[in-house]
């Protein structure tokens, strides 16, 4: 018992508190909606945005490792999330051919598509990292424009010989038997739907534990020093270097994860769908949780996401009421008088409930 009660106040601790909360939130979301499924009590709308969900919550904890601990802005999400979500597809339709069982083919497709955008965040990121501020956003946001291009001309089929690519037409010399995944601007055909709610919590879960075990390491450390002066840092040996393109390489394989597991929740979906308004879309969410705030981004995005399919009801309004919303949002969360009476509020219960000492 004297073990148990020892784990427990390591676990709530200041230093691990965050991730405690984190975890716990995301594990009682799960068991609340779980039961809500099997009981019926709750609409088919709201099921068809789980899964989405799940995933722009992880592309958006990969972002804010990014912002929120090493400081730079990146406007790419949305291109890593398109190629972990296309290479996904080829890999789960390839998969499938050998493997039995929807789950290992989504464990691989997950693991290739993660690969596949981290390749792509090593080499945006060694030649672009160097840059820093408004200069880094602008050439991911370029990076993203690139990838959807050149998503709208791809063409990928499979057969019994392996892999056929194709730009501009779909001429991939396939054998009859073949399978044309993607389709250009028509976009990306899987065989089924692989995607389901457990594993997105799953993912959920995979990022923080990676996100909160990297912070609470000596890397981390070293990140958080490159963000607070990089100077500083580099006079006492820190390769900023070094870290910059390894944080951007752990963001982009997560994002290329959440990809994934966006692109296999559907039978179809378009290269277009990836666009710079999402990657605006992710920013926000990261920003209206709190920097380095992973529980804060898993709640922002879910509110965010979820608000406009409450407010359908109002039909034309909803957007304009959804928009009132994330503004008055964001101006009482940086409103230093709001903040102050917040902290005044909460040292007054700490006052009403001091904690009991024991002797």
């Amino acid at each position: 018992m004297k073990k148990i009660t020892e784990m427990l106040k390591k676990v709530f601790s200041k230093k691990y508190r965050q991730r405690t909360v984190s975890y716990l939130i995301v594990v009682l979301a799960y068991l609340i909606i779980e039961t809500a499924i099997k009981t019926g009590s709750i609409s088919n709308t709201i099921k068809s945005l789980l899964v989405p969900t799940c995933s722009y919550i992880v592309a958006a904890l990969a972002l804010n490792l990014l912002i929120g601990y090493l400081g730079d802005l990146c406007l790419g999400q949305a291109g890593f999330m398109a190629v972990g979500a296309f290479f996904g597809a080829v890999a789960s339709v390839f998969f499938s051919r050998f493997i039995s069982g929807d789950v290992p083919v989504l464990i691989l497709a997950i693991i290739v598509g993660g690969i596949a955008a981290g390749l792509c965040g090593a080499l945006i990121g060694i030649p672009v990292l160097k840059l820093q501020g408004d200069y880094l956003a602008i050439v991911t946001l370029a990076f993203c424009q690139i990838i959807k291009t050149l998503l709208l001309n791809l063409y990928v089929g499979i057969d019994s010989k392996g892999l056929h690519f194709s730009f501009i037409t779909d001429n991939t010399n396939m054998d009859p038997d073949g399978i044309l995944v993607i389709k250009g601007a028509i976009g990306a055909n899987v065989t089924k739907k692989l995607s389901s709610f457990t594993a997105g919590i799953l993912l959920i879960l995979f990022a923080l534990f990676i996100i909160h075990n990297l912070i609470n390491s000596k890397h981390g450390r070293a990140i958080q020093a490159c963000r607070d002066n990089k100077i500083a840092a580099s006079s006492v040996g820190i390769s900023v270097s070094r870290y910059k393109l390894l944080v951007f390489v752990i963001s982009a394989v997560l994002t290329g994860m959440a990809g994934t597991l966006y692109g296999l929740g559907f039978s179809s979906f378009k290269a277009s769908k990836f666009d710079f308004n999402l990657s605006i879309l992710i920013l926000v969410y990261v920003v209206l949780g709190g920097l380095g705030n992973m529980t804060g981004t898993i709640i922002s995005t879910t509110l965010l996401l979820v608000i406009p399919e409450a407010l359908r009801a109002f039909n034309d309004y909803r957007m304009i009421i959804y928009s009132i919303v994330l503004i008055a949002v964001m101006l009482i969360s940086n409103n230093a008088m709001i903040m102050y009476y917040l902290k005044q509020f909460k040292d007054h219960l700490k006052k009403m409930f001091p904690k009991r000492r024991t002797e």
